[in-house]
């Protein structure tokens, strides 16, 4: 439970940026791709910090790492609200909060929940990342609703004191002892391996086919996903949708991508990641065409459509990924070797994220883009479909790699 309270403070609040977009291009008339370039920075601060936040979970544990970055994301946003300059976005938001939602994501979640599960780690990961969606779904419309009462200030004044407020409460009441030891048979199965000197090594890892299909995966995805994601509210309301309406579309994605995942997570526990998968990369795609046709039939059906279709299937592969790398590189540097696959995945969140704002500047709207984000999809599924060690599910032991 406390992984999804974390991961929902740090994904819901760093996802309000979708909230700012529009009032700090009225106020300060900066572009779009500048903008889009501060989301980018976002992800790829949180991807490349990734394998150290891993590092660092290994050696301090959980307490360390979720405090400091609690404190970093109230931080954050307590200096955003008396921003100025483009670079102050940039460092405040850009560099803070990626640091800050990298400390209490889903780095240190993966470390916890392979302490404790073995048999349905699948659904425990899609717990952990339905809170992305929950967050995002309390964060985002009340974002909205603090900028269109007190202004964009007052709101990021508003969310960091909260955040403040509750660094001493979660840091003092938790049993962070109990998180850390993990369950008993567990621990005693992994500290032998470990003096046995058995288990992965990064560079093991890293020579297997396995890794780097779940890398090419991970990537492609987020590429596809946050070309339309961080610009979606403005998107709608650049379409004429009013701006509370268009930040609780968003917010309602994210409602069917808690239901999706927590469920999703136990399927594939059941019948397997690869059919669940694909069968959401098929969801995506269908979704991406959905908000490109709105583009051309700015209709209320058509936008409700895209927030069930492409809601149901966010997030939906992160847990069944993260549960194959989980499985696949178990043991006491798996935080490490999964933060490495976060930060490709973050890269590619990135590099999506300022193709989206870029496109939208070169061609003055969203439409190449979305076309963009279905190619990125298609070729996401694709190591899934003929990589026969995703294919089958089968496994590569550390002294074969």
């Amino acid at each position: 439970m406390s992984v999804f309270f974390f991961n929902l403070l740090g994904r819901g609040s760093g996802e309000t940026y979708a909230v700012f977009l529009l009032p700090l291009e009225r106020e300060f008339g900066w572009s779009r791709s500048q903008l889009t370039s501060v989301y980018a920075l976002y992800m790829l601060i949180g991807g490349c910090i990734a394998p150290l936040v891993g590092t660092l979970f290994d050696r301090f544990g959980p307490r360390a790492v979720y405090m400091t970055g609690l404190t970093c994301l109230a931080l954050s946003n307590l200096l955003a609200s008396s921003l100025t300059s483009l670079w102050q976005f940039y460092l405040y938001i850009g560099f803070v909060v990626g640091l800050s939602v990298a400390l209490v994501g889903m780095v240190p979640a993966s470390g916890l929940l392979v302490r404790w599960f073995r048999e349905r780690l699948a659904g425990a990961m899609g717990f952990a990342f339905a809170a992305n969606g929950a967050g995002v779904l309390a964060f985002v419309p009340l974002a909205q609703l603090l900028v269109d009462v007190y202004g964009w200030r007052m709101a990021y004044r508003a969310i960091g004191i909260a955040l403040l407020v509750l660094v001493p409460i979660l840091g003092l009441l938790l049993p962070w002892r109990t998180f850390a030891a993990g369950d008993p048979t567990l621990r005693r199965e992994q500290a032998a391996a470990k003096a046995a000197g058995e288990g992965w090594t990064v560079r093991a890892a890293m020579r297997t086919r396995f890794f780097w299909g779940l890398a090419v995966l991970f990537t492609l995805t987020s590429v596809g996903m946050f070309i339309i994601m961080p610009q979606v509210v403005a998107y709608f309301i650049d379409a004429g949708v009013a701006p509370m309406v268009a930040a609780s579309a968003y917010g309602m994605s994210s409602v069917m991508s808690v239901m999706s995942v927590a469920v999703t997570g136990f399927l594939a526990d059941r019948v397997g990641g690869r059919p669940v998968v694909l069968a959401s990369y098929v969801g995506t795609a269908l979704g991406i065409g959905i908000i490109f046709a709105t583009s051309y039939y700015p209709v209320g059906w058509l936008l409700a459509c895209y927030v069930i279709v492409f809601g149901l299937c966010q997030g939906v592969r992160g847990p069944i990924v993260s549960a194959l790398c989980a499985r696949q590189f178990a043991g006491p540097r798996v935080a490490t070797i999964y933060g490495i696959l976060y930060a490709m995945n973050a890269v590619g969140a990135a590099f999506g994220a300022f193709i989206g704002g870029f496109m939208h500047d070169l061609t003055g709207g969203y439409r190449a883009g979305f076309v963009i984000a279905f190619v990125a999809i298609v070729c996401a599924s694709l190591p899934m479909v003929f990589m026969r060690e995703l294919r089958g599910g089968k496994y590569v032991s550390a002294s074969s790699a």
